[in-house]
Formats: structure tokens, sequence, C-alpha cells
């Protein structure tokens, strides 16, 4: 029998007790007018729960998005109103949030022209999902917002910075790379963003860190491709976790084959200098978010964009061999414009998930909330 597929099988046998219950799901958007998109949720070290995510929108591609930022101190119970704590010229897309362990806030994202495609289209005569006669003078309005030197030279993978709870935000800082859910934080005290360069010709996957609290990053390390991969087209939306072991493990949403809209998995046992050639883990699903629970095991938060439509997360309790059967989080949504979940462990020991989701009979996506308990 195939190795992997032993493990995979032993992991489902191994977990077949593990079983979910979903105490409460709800949407925490304020301003469900707009579209928001692709956010990441953490916990302070003080309890403080926290949210960033791509508001203020008219749709998944336009050019109108901005970083926003809410917080709650009631375990998910309310959240403040959005705050906009980056609003470039350009679409500033997802948003990854992280409290470093001297305290300092970051919170990352990336500039993009992904709307000059829809416009292109309408240039063509050929119709948008996006734009249409209605919504066109307000999005040319915003183009028109900078020369094309001038967005040139804003695109990028950026951070920011809070150095007091989240009333003020630093300038942008360049990262290098870019994922959704931002950077880890390691046991030696370095940052280490795993991610994909977005604006480069090469547009490797791999790592940059930051040695001073997320103030400057330089490039650390490539993640080699499998010989079967194209790194370009088929890689996407890294993120990784410190294992209890001191492993750095990394999950890659996939678009190639074999392993179509999988997941897959790499790891690196020198802190990051060095990767080992991606694999799969079995798991149908993207992109993956990842959390060390206080007992030492590995929680990935994924979305799931087939029947049941909605969000999963899966369990390792051997520092990301294997991973368990799929809990189902969520499964009824109407399509599959949503996922992106980031999960967080309470005091209590229950979880708080949080995703993005388009609702039915809507143009506009929300946040949603799940508070959930692991049960055996």
């Amino acid at each position: 029998m195939n190795p992997a597929l032993f493990l995979l099988a032993l992991s489902s046998f191994a977990f077949a007790e593990d079983k979910i219950k979903v105490l409460e799901t709800k949407t925490i958007s304020q301003q469900p007018e707009y579209y928001n998109g692709w956010p990441t949720l953490a916990r302070k070290q003080d309890g403080t729960l926290m949210v960033a995510v791509s508001g203020g929108r008219h749709g998944h591609v336009c050019p109108f998005g901005r970083v926003e930022w809410m917080t709650s101190r009631d375990d998910g119970a309310t959240w403040t109103f959005p705050r906009t704590i980056l609003d470039t010229d350009m679409d500033d897309r997802d948003a990854g949030v992280l409290e470093t362990p001297k305290g300092t806030l970051l919170v990352t994202t990336f500039t993009s022209t992904a709307y000059l495609i829809q416009l292109d289209l309408l240039k063509a005569g050929k119709p948008s999902n996006f734009v249409n006669e209605t919504t066109l003078p307000a999005w040319l309005a915003a183009h028109a917002r900078l020369t094309d030197e001038q967005r040139k030279a804003q695109l990028g993978e950026w951070v920011v910075r809070s150095t007091d709870g989240g009333l003020s935000w630093s300038p942008p800082i360049r990262t290098l790379v870019n994922s959704p859910h931002g950077p880890t934080a390691l046991s030696d005290g370095r940052l280490l963003y795993v991610g994909k360069e977005l604006w480069s010709e090469k547009k490797r996957i791999g790592v940059s860190e930051s040695t001073d609290d997320g103030l400057t990053w330089r490039w650390l390390a490539e993640i080699p491709a499998r010989p079967s991969d194209n790194v370009t087209e088929d890689y996407h939306e890294l993120h990784a976790v410190q294992a209890s072991s001191g492993r750095i493990i990394a999950h890659i949403r996939h678009h190639g084959k074999p392993n179509t809209k999988e997941t897959l998995q790499t790891e690196s046992d020198d802190g990051g200098k060095t990767w080992n050639e991606p694999h799969s883990i079995g798991v149908w699903g993207y992109p993956s978010h990842l959390l060390k629970l206080r007992d030492g095991s590995l929680l990935m938060s994924y979305g799931h964009r087939r029947k049941p439509i909605g969000n999963q997360a899966r369990i390792s309790r051997d520092n990301g061999q294997t991973w368990s059967a799929p809990l189902i989080i969520s499964g009824e949504a109407d399509s599959g414009d949503l996922g992106y979940p980031s999960t967080v462990e309470l005091a209590d020991g229950s979880l708080v998930t949080v995703w993005y989701e388009k609702m039915k009979d809507s143009t506009n996506a929300v946040l949603r909330q799940a508070r959930w308990t692991l049960e055996k």
C-alpha cells in the first residue's frame, strides 16, 4: 500500500471518534451593504479577539477594497464597528492579522489591479460579472486617481503595524510575499511570513522573515515545487504554524494535477531555511489556516466548495504527520463565494471560526462566525 495512503487511512481511523458541536452561527458584519472578503481572526494575549478584513467593497472584484479592523472583548458575542486602517488608491485585498510576542499588532494585505481585466472586457464589448453600465462611472473615477506609473509603484505585498493596541497604524511596509492570513511568530522570536511573490516575474513561493518585530523583512528561502507543478499557476495562499516539536508546517492552495484543489503540505526542520517537496495530505479544500491549540494539537480550517459547501476543520495530534477526518463547521452555503476561515481557541477551550460568505439572494458577502467545541 502507498505509504501516504496508509497514513491517511490510519489518521481517519485514529480520529474516528472526533466530533464537532456547533454552539452558534451568526453574521457579524456591521456594514452588510458592502461586500466583505477574506478575513483573518486572531486572539490577543489579553483575550481580545480581532478581525482584519477587506471591506468597503462593491464586489468580489472591484477597485474599492480597503483594510478594516474589528475587535471583540467578549469572545465574539459583540463586535466593534469597523475602523479603516488602510485605504490606498488601489484595491486592498485579503487581510491577515497577528499579535507579535512583543504585543505589536500586524495586519497584512496586498494591492491589486485585477479589476482592470473587467474594464478590458467592457472595452472589447464583452460582459463582465463585476461591473456594468451603472457602476462603470465609479470604477473609472476610482481608476483615474492614479497614473499608470503611480499604480505600478503602489503594487505590492504590505504590512501595517500598531504599537498602541490598534488606535494608530504605521505606513505600509513591504513584506516581499503575501498570503491571506499573514505571518507566524516563531519560538525564537522571529516572524516568519510564508507566502507568494505576487508581482515579481517568477512569482516564487517561499519565506520572508523579520527579526525586528515586523519593521523590515528579508527573503529567507524558496519552497520547492513538485516536478509536475508550475508554481506560477498552481501554488497560492500559504500559511504556516510551528508545532511543539519545533517543526514548521506550511499549507499551500494547489490547482495543479494531480491533487487539484487540494491543500498540499511542506515542512521545515531548520527554522524555515530549507523546505521539503510539497505533498498531498488528502484534504480537498483551500486555503488553510493553521493554529496550534493549547494541548499541542494542530488545527487546520479551510473552505470546502463542493457539497457540503461551507467550511471544515481537521486536527493533527502528531505535529502534522497525519490529519483527522473532516469536521464540518458550516455546510449549507448557497455558492462557493465563501471561505478563508480562521480559528482561535478561547480560554474555556471552545473555538471560534470566522469566514466570509455570499448569502443567498444577496450581491454582497458578509462576515460569518461560528462558536464550536470538539467532542469525543
